[in-house]
């Protein structure tokens, strides 16, 4: 079958027995096997929560060791929050295809000024006729597995276990205090991470002769800050990171971290791990950042920093939408790389269909494979936009972003607010922090990509706010 042209370009299906030359696996054992999937998301993970990302505050030696084993995505992005990102991975499918576009409200919030637009609905379920990339690996013969966070419906036929996960167990509350769905035994006193942790080992070591594919969306780091004792006193004598402070939001860190840690265990101990991918990554970036001028002490809304990133969870500058992607694959990533090439969460369907000999599904997506980025960090992919599109707003505890559309090309990304119509143009790869806007002294690159955006939104039908009409008197 051949697959529809998405917006961002062409995903192509290889043969299994062409990807494992492909990968450079030498023996007819490995050359059989279809690679385990390990893919781990985390909530509000920024893109500077990592020692290996440059934080000299959070202590994570275990992802630490994952990146040194494997490869990092510089230029990776997620959505500006988590609903939006979770269907993205799920479907390959960017919002205006989902209809969903934010975690509830569209308009949600106390407004700072009054609203001018009023905003289409949001979907808070996943459309049923959306094939997940769970299904598809299933019928290419995986066995499949969901623990944690599903904010995409969890009732009836939108359930986890119907939507192609041979087990699906959701979580929601606090990380001492929780509730499953469906009902399972929690041990008492549990801490959240380490019971979804122990829902996955048990998963891999019962499907260990199998091709497996275990989707663990975490709520760590999410708020509430609820953080293990143990870990909370190794931060007492830390010294800060700038704005990273948070002993607790550290302690969950170190939770997340340890998770990492006991999964990879496992999968060296049952001899599993040179054929598996193991994915670390987040659905959007860390709250903070959004009061840069005032001295970190006083930053009301700030749980960690994300300099030298802009802003943070909730808005679509770099520290709301860029966050960490880590991939480990022995049998083809190579050791302690990194790459800058621009990618984002739609890619992750088509890669790893592509990655496990899986045929594509019926739908269109949006995303194209990163296989030969994986294989080769210097890859240039033949896509170089990407796309973000919000027509809501969101609104309280530091964040104030309002109806918008984002586009990246190449260095250059270009903010238009849909309020006013003016528009923002950085490049960042010279201006991580998007201090410089661009927009009046370089009005031919920031027309280029505004038209792209344009052409992008009609494309895909992407519904727009429309004016409040003004009452008749």
């Amino acid at each position: 079958m051949q697959r529809p042209r998405s917006a961002c370009g062409f995903v192509f299906a290889v043969s299994f027995l062409g990807l494992a030359a492909w990968a450079g696996v030498s023996t007819a054992a490995n050359v059989a096997k279809q690679p385990n999937i390990v893919l781990i998301v985390a909530d509000d993970l920024g893109w500077r929560d990592l020692h290996c990302q440059g934080s000299t505050y959070y202590q994570t030696p275990n992802i630490d060791r994952l990146a040194s084993q494997g490869l990092r995505l510089m230029s990776y992005y997620g959505c500006h929050v988590g609903a939006p990102s979770y269907a993205a991975y799920l479907t390959g499918q960017y919002p205006p295809r989902t209809g969903i576009y934010a975690d509830g409200a569209m308009e949600e919030g106390t407004p700072t000024i009054p609203r001018s637009l009023t905003c289409p609905k949001n979907q808070t379920k996943l459309p049923l006729d959306k094939m997940t990339l769970a299904q598809v690996l299933r019928n290419a013969g995986y066995v499949t597995a969901m623990f944690g966070q599903w904010p995409l419906g969890d009732e009836g036929d939108f359930h986890p276990a119907k939507r192609g996960f041979d087990r699906a167990v959701v979580t929601q509350g606090s990380y001492f205090n929780f509730t499953t769905n469906p009902e399972v035994e929690i041990p008492q006193g549990v801490y959240l991470t380490d019971f979804l942790t122990d829902l996955s080992l048990q998963f891999i070591s019962q499907n260990q002769s199998k091709p497996f594919f275990l989707y663990l969306p975490h709520q760590a780091v999410h708020k509430p800050l609820e953080g293990k004792p143990i870990f909370i006193e190794q931060y007492f004598n830390a010294q800060p990171d700038g704005g990273q402070t948070n002993r607790i939001y550290a302690a969950m860190i170190s939770g997340l971290d340890q998770s990492v840690g006991r999964i990879m265990a496992k999968l060296d101990q049952l001899n599993l791990a040179e054929n598996t991918i193991f994915i670390l990554t987040s659905s959007d970036g860390g709250v903070g950042g959004y009061t840069p001028n005032v001295p970190y002490m006083f930053r009301k809304y700030d749980v960690t920093d994300n300099f030298p990133l802009r802003s943070g969870y909730g808005t679509l500058y770099e520290g709301g939408i860029r966050v960490p992607f880590i991939v480990r694959w022995p049998a083809s990533v190579p050791q302690n790389a990194i790459s800058e090439t621009p990618a984002i969460n739609v890619d992750l369907f088509p890669t790893l269909l592509e990655l496990a000999g899986a045929k594509l599904p019926d739908q269109p997506l949006d995303g194209v494979s990163l296989a030969s980025v994986f294989q080769s960090p210097a890859t240039v992919l033949d896509r170089k936009n990407l796309y973000w599109h919000f027509p809501g707003y969101l609104q309280g505890n530091g964040v104030d972003t309002r109806p918008q559309g984002v586009i990246r090309i190449g260095d250059y990304k270009l903010m238009e607010f849909f309020e006013d119509d003016h528009v923002e143009l950085y490049n960042v790869k010279k201006d991580l922090s998007e201090e410089t806007n661009l927009a009046h002294s370089m009005p031919d690159k920031a027309k280029e990509l505004l038209d792209a955006l344009k052409t992008w939104r009609n494309d895909l039908h992407a519904p727009m706010p429309k004016p409040i009409k003004k009452e008749e008197n």
